[in-house]
């Protein structure tokens, strides 16, 4: 069985289009086999929500009268990337204001911004010939603004590892609290319903892929940073932190309900957010791919207690048994909780599918594929002279 995209946008537009969850398509696959499967269903909705740091914003504000070129800018007190061009700036989703305001920064300006509220900017110059202005202070929201898009350079993890304990202190980390002893374990990513688990050579999802960000629509820009394809599979999904995607998107086009500030105790702010990637059934490999189950998937467990990057991995669990609340680990039962929705992920691949059976969704065939191979590489201290 063969389909392509041209076939499944023709069904969109005429309504005829059968799209399922990616849930929804593991029983039934179970109950009619995977060809039978692959024949009836033209495309699988995927969906994660959860924290991504790797996130930002640019804006533009425009010219001010008489103009200013912008070296330094805050919004909200957040300090904002300038060094682009006079009025551009970059927003990132973890920096964090200045002063005492530990718990608000970037995502939050972000969140307030998409919610339609007031944002007090501010920047500073040393002035040109023509562009004069030194200071400006004034109020922005996302209607004032010329161009406001999330771009994201590493969203949608494909796998994550398992944050556990082994000290006899609590430790405050971007995987949440981890309490002593291995009091608990934590987790990251929506498992069966995650796009790049349900496509995990990255068959149909390329450069230039439309998809949901944020409760609008965006596109896959590249292939994330620390873009990684070494890591040993089971059941054809890797074990641990592997492929990524960086994404586009207008934030004008967004709503609150998929893009969130977080503020992680102890250990600074991110931002949550929602991300859905159709996947066309192309052929019965791919609805292979898309019938994957939390059983079927496993995430290395980590010990967040080790100050070393080369942090071993101490156990293997699958997603089944996260999922249920505790894991057996070290012959104890360890109580586990996620810092991904996975209820937001299902409605993620909800909301997506009812753009496609209502015609507002279309498929777009990649204008690139990501790469077949990539590694990571550490950063370690070096000399002028080793390196050139």
């Amino acid at each position: 069985m063969k389909r392509t995209y041209e076939e499944i946008n023709e069904k969109i537009r005429s309504g005829d289009a059968v799209v399922m969850t990616a849930e929804e398509v593991i029983s039934l696959v179970e109950s009619q086999g995977v060809e039978k499967a692959a024949a009836e269903v033209d495309v699988v909705t995927t969906g994660t929500f959860g924290a991504m740091c790797s996130s930002g914003a640019f804006l533009n504000f425009g010219h001010s009268d008489p103009p200013i070129k912008m070296g330094k800018v805050w919004l909200n007190d957040v300090p904002a990337y300038t060094g682009i061009a006079a009025v551009d700036c970059y927003i990132g989703a973890t920096e964090m204001m200045e002063g005492d305001g530990q718990d608000y920064g970037g995502a939050h300006v972000i969140e307030d911004l998409i919610a339609g509220k007031a944002v007090k900017m501010r920047a500073q110059s040393d002035g040109t010939d023509c562009y004069p202005r030194k200071e400006i202070e004034s109020f922005v929201s996302l209607d004032t603004l010329n161009e406001a898009y999330m771009f994201n350079p590493r969203n949608a993890y494909q796998n994550y590892a398992v944050g556990v304990n082994s000290s006899n202190k609590t430790l405050y980390t971007y995987m949440g609290k981890l309490l002593p002893r291995f009091g608990n374990a934590t987790y990251s990513s929506a498992g069966q319903l995650s796009p790049l688990m349900n496509d995990p050579h990255c068959e149909t999802i390329g450069l230039g892929t439309r998809i949901f960000l944020g409760g609008g629509q965006g596109y896959v820009s590249w292939q994330g940073t620390q873009y990684n394809t070494t890591h040993p599979e089971k059941n054809g999904v890797p074990v641990g932190n592997s492929r990524t995607l960086a994404v586009i998107g207008d934030l004008k086009g967004m709503n609150t309900d998929y893009i969130r500030a977080l503020s992680v105790h102890n250990y600074g702010i991110s931002i949550a957010v929602g991300i859905g990637v159709p996947i066309p059934i192309l052929n019965e490999d791919i609805m292979r791919g898309c019938a994957v189950r939390d059983e079927d998937i496993f995430a290395p467990v980590i010990d967040y207690s080790v100050q070393s990057r080369r942090r071993k991995t101490m156990a293997e669990v699958s997603y089944a048994e996260l999922r249920s609340g505790s894991v057996e680990l070290f012959d104890r039962k360890v109580k586990t909780s996620s810092l991904s929705s996975y209820p937001k992920a299902k409605a993620i691949a909800n909301e997506l599918k009812r753009w496609m059976v209502e015609g507002e969704f279309e498929m777009t065939r990649p204008v690139a594929p990501l790469p077949s191979s990539g590694k990571v590489k550490p950063l370690n201290i070096s000399t002028r002279e080793e390196l050139e």
